[in-house]
């Protein structure tokens, strides 16, 4: 059963180049990552989370490198960003290119979401990584904000420009591999941070791009919006499951049982129903969860505690977790934030 959403080739190519300039021979990678090396001749190929967790996950161990995620990021090319790459190759300043990642990073991946932030002078791109394992996270991480930073490099056809800084919430490697990422980057570095963010002047965003070509652009968007489409796996099933989610959430109840009584099926009808589909009753919980909290947070004065007790969690501290793992910040910090924004 799918939980991670799904990966596209084009993001798996890059580690892959990776791993076959390190000189491994990547068969036994797929292998134990229940993959087939004929997935690489897709153009347009996706799979499972779980699949691509596995495969860094097993690509970590063989390597034992502390820092791969972050030399993964050498291999960043437009393709590894599926369509996204190419759209933002035809824009004409790195302000356009950098608001096309959320609506469209998708395509790319269900890995995790992007945030941007603006306060004064600065720029502020978080990234809240969706992955589980934590021996996966803080490598994709790295990867993330690499290739970031050496793709943008590439469109505004410069090496010299640089973040103020970036924040990883992953320990230090080791004093003797921190100048690994400042070496890179051109920036200070802070490991143990609150949250994954890389931060920059916000006049960098009027940098001119080397190729701009907005009619492209505009009929990739399109073809971008088509395969969202696709993607969409909210079927009739799944959104009649989070109405009932929602409608029991209001209860504080989050019972599968009672979520089945109220569609007409048995709870283990319900559960092979929703595998067929490829997604859980959990992980719909926790998407409704979300987006009520969210709701709560941002337009109600509810205590934290009572909203947590209103999503069904038996603990506060279970809700700041959950919460934190998924949006990078605490509910309270959301809360404050979205106030700041309505000011």
């Amino acid at each position: 059963m799918t939980t991670l959403g799904t990966a596209s080739v084009a993001a798996l190519r890059q580690y892959v180049r990776a791993a076959e300039a390190a000189g491994l021979d990547t068969a036994p990678l797929f292998a134990e990552a229940g993959l087939s090396t004929d997935i690489l001749a897709t153009d347009d190929g996706r799979i499972n989370g779980e699949q691509f967790q596995d495969f860094i996950r097993v690509l970590v161990e063989r390597t034992g490198n502390p820092i791969l995620g972050l030399e993964t990021g050498d291999f960043v090319q437009p393709g590894s960003y599926s369509v996204l790459g190419y759209i933002t190759m035809s824009c004409s300043t790195l302000g356009e290119a950098v608001a096309r990642i959320a609506p469209f990073e998708r395509l790319v991946g269900d890995m995790g979401t992007t945030r941007l932030a603006i306060q004064r002078d600065t720029i502020t791109l978080s990234w809240s990584c969706r992955y589980t394992d934590p021996r996966v996270r803080m490598h994709m991480v790295d990867n993330v904000f690499a290739s970031w930073i050496n793709y943008a490099r590439w469109l505004a056809d410069t090496q010299t420009a640089a973040p103020d800084r970036v924040c990883l919430r992953r320990p230090s490697p080791g004093a003797n591999l921190e100048p690994a990422y400042r070496q890179r980057w051109r920036c200070p570095v802070v490991f143990n941070s609150e949250q994954d963010s890389v931060c920059f002047p916000a006049a960098l965003l009027a940098t001119r791009l080397r190729q701009p070509d907005p009619q492209l652009r505009k009929t990739l968007e399109a073809h971008a919006l088509s395969q969202l489409a696709a993607l969409d796996t909210d079927t009739d099933l799944t959104s009649r499951v989070k109405a009932s989610i929602q409608k029991q959430l209001r209860q504080g109840i989050t019972r599968q049982d009672m979520v089945a009584e109220d569609l007409g099926m048995t709870s283990r009808t319900l559960q092979r129903k929703l595998s067929q589909e490829g997604v859980t009753y959990q992980r719909l919980l926790d998407e409704v969860r979300q987006q009520m909290a969210e709701d709560y947070l941002a337009n109600t004065e509810m205590a934290i505690p009572d909203i947590a007790l209103r999503l069904g969690y038996s603990e506060t501290t279970s809700f700041h977790r959950k919460f934190k793992a998924v949006k990078g910040m605490t509910p309270g910090e959301f809360r404050q934030s979205n106030v700041s924004t309505k000011n």
